[in-house]
């Protein structure tokens, strides 16, 4: 009898460490989750910032919501072209709205004698990234 109490021991000891490793492991895949999703939200960030600039910077080139639509590869929906869409695909490459899982909008901001335009970067389901407001010069009469 005594080597069956042993061997029941020597089991239980057993089912005790593997519980603790399964512990361990189901801690770790949530810790690399969370961590995933925070390298992507970042990665996110850092891309709509860089979209948001170049856009902040082609608008103060030459102050045309339409002009500035064409070359980042959006486009503008209203008569009066006052706001402008571009959208992005999920590796941040300019895409169709079908496409789309981000979009910046530009928005004419009433302003003299600067040009004001409001940028943001959404998310497409609406939630903000990110947002500012740049300006550019009037044209100079000659």
């Amino acid at each position: 009898m005594p080597g069956k109490s042993r061997a029941t021991l020597f089991l239980i000891e057993k089912l005790i460490v593997i519980t603790v490793f399964a512990l361990c492991a189901a801690a770790c895949v949530e810790i690399f989750t969370e961590a995933f999703i925070a390298a992507d939200d970042t990665r996110n960030m850092n891309n709509a910032l860089i979209a948001a600039k170049n856009g902040a910077e082609r608008y103060k080139a030459n102050s045309d919501l339409l002009e500035t639509a064409q070359a980042l590869g959006g486009r503008h929906n209203n008569a009066g072209c006052e706001s402008v869409e571009v959208y992005y695909d999920k590796d941040w490459l300019a895409s169709s709205e079908s496409d789309a899982a981000f979009v910046m909008r530009l928005s004419r901001v009433d302003g003299e004698p600067l040009y004001i335009c409001r940028l943001s970067v959404e998310r497409i389901d609406g939630e903000e990234i990110l947002s500012f407001t740049a300006a550019a010069k009037s044209a100079v009469a000659s």
